[in-house]
C-alpha cells in the first residue's frame, strides 16, 4: 500500500483563501490526487496575531498524519511565520520533510503596517532551518524591495529562486494557477518557473 504525502498550505495577510489563488488551486489538485491536504483559514487574516498564528501552526503540525512525507508550503506572512516558529523552536518542525517559503515580505515593509508589524522576521543570521527548504520570490516583489536573496537567502544560507516579473506571487500578479509549484509538490527536484501566460 502506497502512503500519500501530507501537505500543510499556509496563507498570508489579508488572504481569505479565494478560489482563484494558486494555493487554493494547488490544494484542490493535490486532494484530487489522493493526498492529505490541510489548507486552514488562519484566524483574523486582516489583523493577524503572531502568537495565535504560531499556536495554529503548532496545532496543524501535530495533526498531520504520521505516515508518509510531510510538506509545508507558506506564502507571504506565513513564510515569516515559519521563520518565527523556527527561531522559537516550535514543536513538530523537525518532523516536516521539506518546506517551501514563497515571497516572504521584508521587515521594512511589515513595519509600515501596524496589523502585521509583529511579523517582521526574527534575526536570521545563524538560524538553523530544521530541514530542506526552498525559497522562491519574485525579482520585483514590492513587499521585499531589498530582494529575497539579500533579506532571506544570504542570512539563511539559501539560494533564492527569483522569478522574473512575478512580483508577490499572488492573485494581483496573475498567480491563480502555478503549474511548477504542483510539480514541486510531487517532485522535490523541480525547478520553479513563472506561470504560463494566460
Amino acid at each position: 500500500m502506497t502512503t500519500s504525502t501530507s501537505y500543510l498550505i499556509l496563507h498570508g495577510w489579508q488572504n481569505h483563501r479565494p478560489k482563484g489563488h494558486w494555493q487554493h488551486w494547488l490544494a484542490d489538485r493535490l486532494a484530487e490526487g489522493g493526498h492529505h491536504v490541510t489548507y486552514p483559514q488562519l484566524p483574523d487574516p486582516d489583523e493577524p496575531d503572531l502568537e495565535v498564528w504560531l499556536a495554529e501552526l503548532a496545532r496543524h503540525l501535530r495533526e498531520l498524519p504520521g505516515d508518509g512525507e510531510r510538506v509545508v508550503l507558506a506564502h507571504s506572512a506565513s513564510a515569516v511565520l515559519w521563520l518565527h516558529a523556527v527561531a522559537r523552536g516550535v514543536p513538530g518542525l523537525g518532523d516536516v520533510d521539506r518546506v517551501l517559503l514563497v515571497a516572504p515580505p521584508s521587515g521594512s515593509v511589515l513595519a509600515q503596517h501596524p496589523e502585521v508589524a509583529a511579523f517582521a522576521p526574527p534575526p536570521l543570521a545563524g538560524l538553523t532551518l530544521p530541514g530542506p527548504t526552498r525559497l522562491v520570490a519574485g525579482d520585483d516583489d514590492p513587499y521585499c524591495p531589498e530582494g529575497g536573496q539579500t533579506v532571506f537567502g544570504d542570512p539563511l544560507g539559501l539560494t533564492a529562486e527569483l522569478l522574473p516579473g512575478a512580483a508577490h506571487l499572488d492573485l494581483d500578479a496573475g498567480y491563480g494557477s502555478w503549474p511548477s509549484v504542483l510539480e514541486w509538490c510531487l517532485n522535490a527536484d523541480t525547478k520553479f518557473t513563472v506561470r504560463p501566460e494566460r
